[in-house]
């Protein structure tokens, strides 16, 4: 694959990046029971931006694309994120851990929740970054798909280690070094989101629930199975099951992977592909098992003992949001100092109380008890050893291979 790609988007991406923002990922609120995490949301402001003529990168290899950094003379930082991505007060008027880095550092944070997927921000944020220009932002979040292809275009800068060593040291394993961004030198995880297998117990009448080969062959559960429209989490998750592995696989495990799920299909085991609206459906029974983003199931289980999960023993999908500073941002190291600072165990176990996804922050499960025991206990939030071990990404696509693969996952769900 070339280092820099062209950035238009084929008519295979827009459908899934359409679908995605309809129905996925991108129909997700980040505080509600579903979030927008990945796949690539969109706003069809975004896609008309995406879709024009490509952008050469602002920088080449070797380029750094720093810039003067103004954050000794200049006590700010600019910090756009997702809505309700952060720790809230229970009267909803503060937000405690920003104003604790304000009061510790002096450092006035201006945070603008203006992401609301994936796509649409960088289309507001694109025309700056390639023409070398302050984006006005000094620290993003953005998944993990968007995040490598800001880097590939060389418009993230590099991280001085030296000034996050909290977050060096207690970064988690699992988290450490995405073939996207290799041993983090450009960012660093906000949040990990696995893709798992979950089920109502009453409706599968106390039967667990596993595995993806139950999934799709199970005659018990015919016509109550729920797959994801998100062709990352339902391929990557076959895949495996097929013994498999997501971080390196060919054109040909994909095609073995779209020709078994159209097996179950065919056969009505599939009740149907959902996006976001597999939660109720879940919750009532009239899916009895699926797979499912593991934060909705932190709220379901909350009303509904009876929705269970599993992590196949061949593993599941993580993807993950992350932290980045674009080119040209004028408070770098402020920026740098914000990221240390939500590697704190204590910060980041009061991040995690409020967003309840996975912390990548190693050393949390102490403070997170002090606040909610069964939040630390929960492997959905603290991951555990064995749960880590398990976990898979979906490895970088060529734009080539996006478009086919899109095209072949489309005609597979029927979009």
């Amino acid at each position: 694959m070339e280092q820099y790609e062209p950035e238009t988007l084929s008519a295979p991406q827009l459908a899934a990046i359409r679908r995605s923002m309809t129905s996925g990922r991108g129909a997700l609120s980040r505080r509600s029971l579903l979030r927008a995490a990945g796949g690539g949301a969109l706003a069809l402001g975004g896609a008309a931006a995406l879709s024009a003529c490509g952008i050469p990168p602002a920088t080449r290899a070797g380029e750094t694309g720093t810039s003067d950094d103004y954050s000794d003379k200049e006590k700010k930082l600019n910090f756009s994120n997702w809505t309700e991505y952060i720790d809230v007060s229970d009267d909803n008027k503060r937000r405690p851990s920003l104003e604790e880095f304000e009061r510790r550092t002096g450092i006035t944070v201006k945070y603008t929740e203006d992401i609301n997927d994936n796509v649409e921000f960088f289309g507001k944020i694109k025309p700056q970054l390639a023409a070398g220009q302050d984006t006005g932002r000094d620290l993003i979040c953005v998944t993990d798909w968007l995040a490598g292809r800001m880097i590939r275009l060389g418009w993230v800068q590099k991280l001085d280690q030296s000034n996050v060593p909290h977050a060096y040291a207690n970064l988690a394993e699992g988290f450490r070094n995405p073939d996207w961004d290799p041993v983090r030198a450009h960012s660093y995880a906000w949040t990990g989101i696995p893709a798992v297998v979950a089920y109502n117990e009453k409706a599968t009448e106390g039967r667990k629930v596993t595995s993806v080969t139950q999934l799709l062959e199970d005659p018990r559960l015919r016509g109550r199975v729920g797959l994801l429209t998100e062709m990352r989490d339902t391929i990557g998750l076959t895949l495996l099951d097929m013994d498999k592995e997501p971080e390196d696989f060919q054109d040909d495990d994909f095609d073995a992977a779209i020709a078994r799920i159209q097996k179950a299909v065919d056969r009505k085991q599939i009740r149907r592909f959902t996006g976001n609206d597999y939660v109720d459906d879940l919750d009532k029974g009239d899916i009895a098992a699926c797979i499912a983003w593991a934060g909705d199931l932190v709220q379901l289980q909350a009303d509904n003992p009876a929705i269970k999960f599993a992590l196949p023993d061949a593993g599941f999908m993580m993807s993950t949001d992350n932290l980045l500073i674009p080119n040209k941002a004028r408070h770098k190291k402020n920026a740098e100092r914000f990221i240390d600072y939500v590697y704190e165990p204590k910060v980041a176990a009061q991040i995690a109380a409020y967003i309840s996804y996975v912390c990548p922050v190693d050393g949390v499960r102490e403070e997170l008890a002090k606040i909610d025991k069964d939040l630390a206990a929960n492997p959905l939030i603290l991951p555990d050893e064995k749960f880590t071990e398990k976990a898979h990404t979906f490895r970088l696509l060529s734009s080539k291979e996006e478009t086919a693969y899109e095209e072949k996952f489309a005609k597979l769900i029927g979009a």
